[in-house]
């Protein structure tokens, strides 16, 4: 399961109400989540977690309202398409970028012909999640995720704060280490407990995979889940293109595809320097800040992004900055 889709489709609603839950009052809300941890630190030792784990990692938690307040305040769906990417395709980001990929380039290709895929979507990942590793969040994950679960009613989280709790008993991480972003992502790639679990890499040979500090994990951990999210090599994800004034905007969208070929008939111009595609390769329009802002077309490795964060704006600023560190 990706890191986030859940965040969007899952209702702000809860069995009885999250709420009203903060509505009964401190004490009565107090007793409410307390009441919940321990049910879940049962479910999490009837899964194998061992009682010393489960006792560290519960004990002493309380919901943390700032968690809830950026729940209910996604950027991804708050702002339009040039506040988006105006935030996250920055110059700095961009230079930074480029010597971090000058840095890693044996790295990159390494993962490149183990996984199939190219630098343009890791160091667009890279850089838009963490910057490059330098804002990793410091949220207590399990915190986080336990708030989250209390807060949604949701099986969801509870899964990913009792895959967090395995983490630290197979001796992967230390609980005091698990510090991550409000949702419960960790790392330099933000992945959430599960996928560290099952799509982690250990490039550097050390034993376990280390996507905090080390670049080589995290680099090949991205490449790692891009490969299973159905990565096309040598296929781009987008590109902007011009649309004429006459177009009809009922045929953009990612539900909507033809071939490059069909809509390059009907106007649509691709920019000089464009990615090499057969013009029989199916695309979709999209016109994320309608038809006055900017265009793009969007191929099947847009969906392989999108598995990452449910986002069309993420996807299209995950692909503008990866091009624009890997000119």
């Amino acid at each position: 399961m990706n890191r986030r889709s859940v965040l969007a489709a899952v209702p702000l609603t809860v069995a009885a109400g999250a709420v009203a839950r903060f509505g009964l009052g401190e004490a009565q809300a107090a007793e409410s989540f307390a009441a919940y941890v321990a049910g879940l630190g049962a479910q999490a030792r009837a899964q194998g977690i061992p009682a010393g784990i489960t006792a560290a990692a519960l004990g002493g938690l309380s919901p943390d309202p700032k968690v809830i307040h950026f729940d209910q305040h996604q950027p991804e769906f708050t702002l339009t398409w040039a506040q988006y990417r105006a935030r996250t395709v920055t110059a700095t980001r961009i230079a930074t970028g480029r010597a971090k990929a000058a840095a890693q380039r044996s790295v990159l290709a390494a993962v490149r012909a183990r996984f199939g895929v190219s630098a343009v979507p890791i160091m667009g990942i890279w850089g838009g999640e963490t910057d490059f590793g330098a804002v990793q969040g410091d949220f207590q994950v399990i915190n986080s995720l336990v708030t989250l679960a209390w807060y949604r009613n949701s099986a969801y989280f509870a899964h990913e704060a009792i895959a967090a709790m395995r983490i630290a008993a197979r001796g992967q991480r230390p609980l005091s280490g698990l510090l991550g972003s409000w949702a419960g992502a960790m790392g330099q790639p933000q992945f959430m407990p599960s996928v560290y679990l099952t799509t982690a890499v250990d490039y550097a040979g050390t034993g376990r995979p280390n996507i905090w500090t080390d670049v080589p994990d995290t680099l090949a951990s991205i490449g790692n889940y891009l490969h299973k999210a159905g990565w096309i090599p040598g296929l781009p994800s987008s590109e902007p293109v011009l649309i004429p004034p006459g177009f009809d905007v009922a045929l953009a969208g990612r539900a909507h595809h033809l071939p490059v070929s069909r809509w390059m008939a009907m106007g649509v111009r691709r920019f000089p320097g464009a990615p090499r595609v057969a013009m029989a390769t199916e695309a979709s329009v999209l016109l994320p800040d309608g038809k006055q802002g900017e265009a793009f077309l969007v191929y099947a490795n847009f969906e392989a992004i999108r598995r990452y964060n449910p986002s069309d704006l993420y996807a299209l600023a995950i692909g503008t900055l990866g091009h624009a560190i890997i000119a």
